[in-house]
C-alpha cells in the first residue's frame, strides 16, 4: 500500500511540474502561424505511473498465488506425514503381537510328540522297533562269545550272565535320556567282563576282541543315532538361544512405542518376557492405538479443520516411532531366518536318522525290509510335524503385516 501512495505522490508532483514548466505566449499578429507539436510530459509520465502500478499489482497477486501454494502444500504434507506415522504404527502394534506370539511358539519347539516317541524308541536297549533288543542281544553275546555256550554249566558262569543283566537293568542307565544308555550299557558291559577277565583264565584278550567286534557293530548303529540326536539338540538349543535374544530385543522395541503412545509401560518383575508382553497386549492392541490416534485428531480439531502441523510439532515422538520401525522390520526377518533354520534342522536330522538305520542294515541288525519300512514311517512323520508347525505358526500372516508399514519413508 506504501509502495501505491509514494507512485501516487510521484504522479501528481510529475503533473503540477509539467503544467508549471509551460509557458503562456502571446501572439504577435505579424508572425506566421505555425502550429508545433507539443510535447505531452504529463501524459507520458501518467502512462509510465500508470503501468508501474499495474506492475506492481500482479507482482503482488502472483506473489500471493505462490504463497498460498506454498501453504497449502506445506498442509498437504503434514497431513502426509500423519497419515503415514498412523497407519504405520497401527500396522507395527499388530505385528509386534504376532512376533511376540510367534517368537513363543517356536521358542516351544523341540519336534512333535509322534517323531520324540518315534526317536526314544529307536534309541531304547529294551525296544524291538528294528526286531530286536539291545539289551538281549548283549546278553546273548556274552553267552556265546564269551562263554561259549556255557553260561549255564557252573555258578562262575552264572554269575557272570546276571552281572550282565543287572547292568542292563541298572536304574543308572534308566534315568538318563533317551540320547546315551545304549552306549552307557555297552561300555559299563565292556568294563566288567574286562575286569572278570582278570581272574577268570576262560576269559582271554582274544575273545574279549571277538565280543567287543561284534558288540561294535550295535554300537556304531547307536553311535550315529546319538549323534544325529545330539547335533539336532544343540542346533535347537542355539535356535532358542537366538530366540531370546530376538525376544529381548523386541521387548525394548516395544517399551519405547509404549512409552512414545503414553501407555502404561510392561513390568516384568520376576516373569519371563513371553508372560510379560502377553499381559500387555490384553491393553496395547491395534484397537487400542486406532483410538489412541481419533483421540489425537480430537484433541488438534480447529473448528472443522485438524492443525495436523500442530500435532507433528507437539508430538515429536510419533516422527521417532515411525523412523524406528526399520528395526521392528529387521526383526521380523531375523525371525523368518530363525523359523527357516529350524526347518534346516529337521531335514538335517533325518538325513542323519536315515543313515544310522542304514548302518543297522548295512551291519546285519536288521533285515532290509524292516529299515525301509522305518525309514518311510520317519518320513512321514517328519512331514507331518513340518506341516503341524507351519500350520501353528503361519509365517505368512507375519510377512501380510509387515508389508503394510512404509518403513523406508523417515520423517523428518
Amino acid at each position: 500500500m506504501m509502495r501505491y501512495l509514494t507512485l501516487l505522490l510521484i504522479f501528481l508532483t510529475g503533473f503540477q511540474l509539467a503544467n508549471a514548466q509551460e509557458p503562456t505566449k502571446v501572439q504577435d499578429p505579424n508572425e506566421l502561424k505555425t502550429v508545433m507539436p507539443q510535447v505531452r510530459a504529463a501524459d507520458t509520465t501518467l502512462r509510465r505511473i500508470v503501468d508501474e502500478l499495474q506492475r506492481i499489482t500482479d507482482s503482488d497477486k502472483q506473489n500471493s498465488n505462490a504463497i498460498q501454494g506454498l501453504l497449502q502444500g506445506r498442509e498437504i504434507d503434514n497431513i502426509t506425514k500423519y497419515e503415514l506415522i498412523r497407519n504405520n504404527i497401527v500396522y507395527a502394534s499388530e505385528t509386534y503381537y504376532l512376533l511376540n506370539k510367534k517368537i513363543i511358539d517356536l521358542k516351544s519347539r523341540t519336534t512333535t510328540s509322534n517323531l520324540d516317541i518315534f526317536i526314544t524308541s529307536l534309541n531304547n536297549p529294551e525296544s524291538k522297533e528294528l526286531g530286536f533288543s539291545l539289551s538281549d542281544r548283549i546278553v546273548e553275546l556274552v553267552e556265546k562269545v564269551v562263554l561259549k555256550g556255557k553260561g549255564d554249566k557252573d555258578e562262575k558262569n552264572s554269575k557272570i550272565i546276571e552281572s550282565t543283566k543287572s547292568i542292563i537293568a541298572s536304574p543308572i542307565f534308566q534315568s538318563f535320556t533317551s540320547l546315551t544308555p545304549p552306549l552307557a550299557i555297552a561300555n559299563s558291559v565292556m568294563n566288567f567282563l574286562h575286569s572278570v577277565s582278570v581272574n577268570n583264565k576262560e576269559i582271554n584278550q582274544k575273545t574279549l576282541k571277538e565280543f567287543e567286534k561284534e558288540l561294535n557293530k550295535y554300537v556304531v548303529y547307536y553311535s550315529a543315532l546319538n549323534d544325529a540326536n545330539q547335533k539336532f539338540e544343540y542346533g535347537l538349543n542355539f535356535n532358542k538361544d537366538q530366540l531370546n535374544l530376538l525376544h529381548d530385543n523386541l521387548y525394548d522395541h516395544i517399551m519405547f512405542t509404549a512409552s512414545a503412545l503414553k501407555y502404561q509401560l510392561p513390568q516384568r518383575g520376576n516373569k519371563s518376557i513371553g508372560e510379560t508382553l502377553n499381559d500387555f497386549f490384553f491393553d496395547f492392541k491395534k484397537e487400542k492405538v486406532v483410538v489412541f490416534f481419533n483421540d489425537l485428531e480430537t484433541k488438534y480439531t480447529k473448528g472443522k479443520k485438524i492443525d495436523y502441523e500442530a500435532l507433528l510439532r507437539e508430538n515429536p515422538n510419533l516422527k521417532e516411532v515411525n523412523n524406528q520401525l526399520e528395526d521392528l522390520i529387521l526383526q521380523t526377518k531375523r525371525f523368518e531366518n530363525l523359523y527357516n533354520e529350524y526347518f534346516t534342522l529337521l531335514d538335517s536330522y533325518y538325513g542323519k536318522v536315515n543313515s544310522s538305520l542304514k548302518i543297522a542294515q548295512d551291519n546285519g541288525l536288521a533285515d532290509k525290509s524292516v529299515i525301509d519300512a522305518k525309514q518311510a514311517e520317519f518320513r512321514n512323520l517328519k512331514d507331518d510335524a513340518v506341516k503341524e508347525i507351519q500350520a501353528s505358526i503361519n509365517i505368512k500372516e507375519l510377512y501380510n503385516n509387515t508389508d503394510k508399514i512404509k518403513y523406508r519413508y523417515r520423517i523428518f
